[in-house]
């Protein structure tokens, strides 16, 4: 054994190392089986208990397991047909065709024979044209970008006394003097943060494109367009904080300075049509309060402590108002799943967790005049009876404390009376992952752009995934509502624009 492992840090190549972890996998499990058969003759010898020896054996396989998937497993929350012990036919996907492309503006284009290709073959004779006679097919074209400079000239006036002078109004400037237009840092805006260009490609980009620019021309655009929209970036968040039920979640995020780079966190909350980011410095318990601020409602969350220490809120504050946790079935499931492949009867539990969704399915579907009326009677009727069931289940398991079992079922344990919130309010959605589809987003510009170089560019980055993500959800294209509410804001200065405002024009 330790001849392969001097011999692992020795090899450079990614194959051979990768076969070389295999056999030291096994060879790990081969004495880990070993070693609990020789606890368990001892056992026996000593009249003990086998129960704890066998459940320590199960955990032993399981943790192998677990890295044999780390190294070679794809990541995926889907059961495996052999999950519950049933098999599953596969089902052939059918074919499509092309996809419909009602937006796009439609041009024909006629194609003729030439003089000398008109002849029959046969007769020699010449071939006529066939009046509206036409063999049809669909060509999806592109047309290139191009940068254009405009010169502005704004026509002087003057009266003949001499007494007045004056100049047409040209367009609205983003930065005074400034040589860039508002459309140009849209789309830098929308080149970063809804299409991932880091600033540096795009200026690759422009180059190709015959225009000449530098990253920090491209970042003088963005603070350009930071510091009008700033007062619609916070009315955003105070929108999505009037809604009385919101979802929350966090990722990392990295603030890159000048020889190292630190650990921030991207903090989100969203409610059905809109979504707020925050980039804050800590993932603490007073983050979650930055975020938040006075906000009372239900919070959909995971089981993170921060959220639970802000729901209890301060000693002082304990007797008034304060947050109630919702928390998310989906994160359970996941617990569960992680367990299936070594205790079986985490079958049991998704099973039950797939009839709370089927139902969810099923309420979401119908075709009802009170949604939430209906919501109410089917989680009463049909949800309760499976999460009463779950719950005496869990009280009936004992597996050992560290297991994938063990954990899963202490943490469904422990966010309890958030896991049962939906069913008395038909507000509560069942899972938080309409917050977690939020965030991926995010998760591609950190991957693209991997974070921000200044405190400065965390702000910046924050409101303008916001604004684009939330006039997305919306239904408003996010280039007309930046470039609506920057106008506004410049006509104005301090107004305020949310993209729910141009869906009501």
């Amino acid at each position: 054994m330790r001849d392969l492992e001097a011999e692992i840090r020795r090899e450079k190549n990614p194959k051979r190392l990768r076969e070389m972890a295999v056999l030291a996998l096994q060879a790990n499990a081969k004495l880990s089986r070993e070693l609990v058969r020789l606890k368990i003759e001892i056992a026996q010898l000593r009249g003990e208990d086998l129960a704890t020896l066998e459940l320590e054996l199960r955990f032993t396989n399981e943790q192998l397991a677990a890295r044999q998937r780390a190294l070679f497993g794809p990541s995926s929350e889907k059961r495996g047909s052999g999950a519950s012990g049933a098999s599953e036919k596969c089902q052939k996907v059918p074919g499509h065709g092309p996809t419909a492309q009602p937006a796009l503006p439609r041009m024909e284009q006629v194609h003729v024979l030439e003089e000398s290709d008109r002849r029959c073959p046969q007769c020699g004779g010449e071939l006529e044209e066939m009046s509206g006679q036409f063999e049809e097919s669909e060509e999806i074209d592109v047309v290139e970008r191009s940068f254009r400079i405009v010169v502005q000239k704004r026509q002087k006036y003057r009266c003949r006394c001499g007494g007045c002078v004056e100049t047409a109004p040209g367009p609205p400037k983003l930065i005074p003097g400034g040589r860039y237009s508002i459309d140009f840092a849209l789309e830098v805006a929308l080149g970063k943060y809804a299409y991932h260009l880091p600033l540096a490609r795009q200026v690759k980009q422009m180059r190709r494109e015959g225009l000449e620019v530098t990253s920090q021309t491209l970042w003088d655009q963005l603070v350009g367009l930071e510091m009008w929209l700033e007062p619609s970036y916070w009315a955003l968040g105070e929108y999505v904080l009037s809604s009385p039920v919101v979802g929350a979640d966090e990722t990392r995020w990295r603030l890159m300075g000048k020889g190292k780079s630190r650990s921030w966190w991207v903090w989100s909350v969203t409610r059905g049509d809109a979504v707020f980011y925050r980039l804050l410095s800590s993932r603490s318990t007073q983050a979650a309060r930055d975020l938040l601020g006075e906000y009372q409602g239900i919070v959909m969350c995971d089981g993170y402590s921060a959220y639970s220490a802000l729901a209890k809120g301060p000693v002082q504050a304990r007797d008034g108002p304060r947050i109630q946790l919702a928390h998310c079935w989906s994160h359970v499931r996941r617990k569960f799943l992680e367990a299936e492949p070594h205790y079986p009867e985490a079958s049991w539990m998704l099973e039950q967790i797939g009839e709370l969704y089927r139902i969810e399915r099923e309420t979401r579907e119908a075709e009802v005049s009170d949604r939430l009326a209906h919501t109410r009677q089917r989680r009463q009727a049909e949800s309760m009876p499976i999460v009463r069931e779950i719950q005496s289940w869990l009280t009936e398991q004992r597996p050992l404390r560290k297991s994938a079992l063990g954990k899963a079922v202490r943490y469904t344990a422990k966010i309890w009376p958030g896991l049962c919130c939906f069913l008395d309010d038909p507000r509560v959605p069942i899972d938080n992952n309409a917050t977690e589809r939020e965030m991926r987003t995010v998760a591609l510009g950190r991957k693209n752009h991997h974070g921000s170089r200044s405190v400065h560019g965390t702000r910046v980055a924050g409101m303008f995934y916001s604004l684009i993500e939330s006039a997305e959800l919306a239904g408003v294209d996010p280039r007309e509502y930046l470039r609506t509410a920057a106008h506004r804001a410049i006509e104005r200065s301090g107004a305020a624009t949310l993209p729910h405002d141009l869906t009501e024009r």
